[in-house]
């Protein structure tokens, strides 16, 4: 694997926009076979997909910049690093963008590289892909949506390893995250709790085009 600064890539954007490249749907699980992602993992990037889909969807109506495939397929992708990085012990966001970039996906890299952490990152900022998929990965507990109270207690369990400045700096990432949900949802028809109530038709349009193949 050739090991690329992820950040390049708006060099390329700028230069090469006529090589950017955006998979299909279809494409993206058979990258995730191809990087041998696990099946759980898979799980979660759907169900995060299917979130920042529905996101994106409705943040067109006042963002029409806003792409809901490159957001949807950045969900689904993003943790594409993560096989990988069991094996190297790198970041895994960081090897997920850098497989992007080998792969033509420059567009997909950024969402990829920042949905751990967001960087040079403002409020302020027009609304972006990145942003939704940092947000809809917060929402996702493996397969299961729930709060960012929920998943904060999760992650601080999981990866604090009672480590003081660790558990500090998760803290004050999902504090960010939190208003991210503000400032998304100010901008919303649907409430960040509406999605723990989907049932009936409008689950049936929440998975609809998403579901894994058979196989999986």
């Amino acid at each position: 694997m050739i090991f690329l600064n992820p950040y390049t890539l708006w060099t390329i954007a700028g230069t090469n926009r006529e090589k950017l490249m955006i998979p299909s749907i279809k494409e993206c699980y058979a990258f995730m076979d191809q990087y041998h992602m696990l099946n759980h993992i898979k799980a979660h990037s759907v169900v995060v997909a299917r979130i920042a889909r529905m996101m994106a969807h409705e943040l067109q109506e006042v963002n029409p910049g806003i792409s809901v495939l490159k957001t949807t397929v950045g969900a689904l992708l993003h943790d594409i690093g993560k096989t990988p990085s069991l094996d190297s012990g790198g970041n895994h966001a960081e090897l997920g963008a850098q497989i992007c970039i080998e792969n033509g996906f420059t567009e997909i890299a950024p969402i990829v590289a920042e949905h751990v952490i967001l960087k040079n990152y403002h409020l302020s900022d027009v609304t972006s892909e990145k942003e939704v998929v940092f947000y809809a990965d917060k929402r996702v507990n493996h397969d299961r949506i729930v709060t960012l109270e929920e998943r904060e207690t999760y992650i601080i369990d999981r990866y604090g390893l009672d480590q003081e400045e660790l558990c500090r700096k998760i803290r004050s990432n999902f504090n960010l995250c939190s208003q991210v949900e503000e400032k998304l949802f100010r901008k919303l028809k649907f409430s960040p709790e509406s999605l723990l109530r989907m049932d009936g038709a409008e689950k049936e349009s929440f998975e609809k085009g998403l579901e894994m193949p058979d196989d999986y």
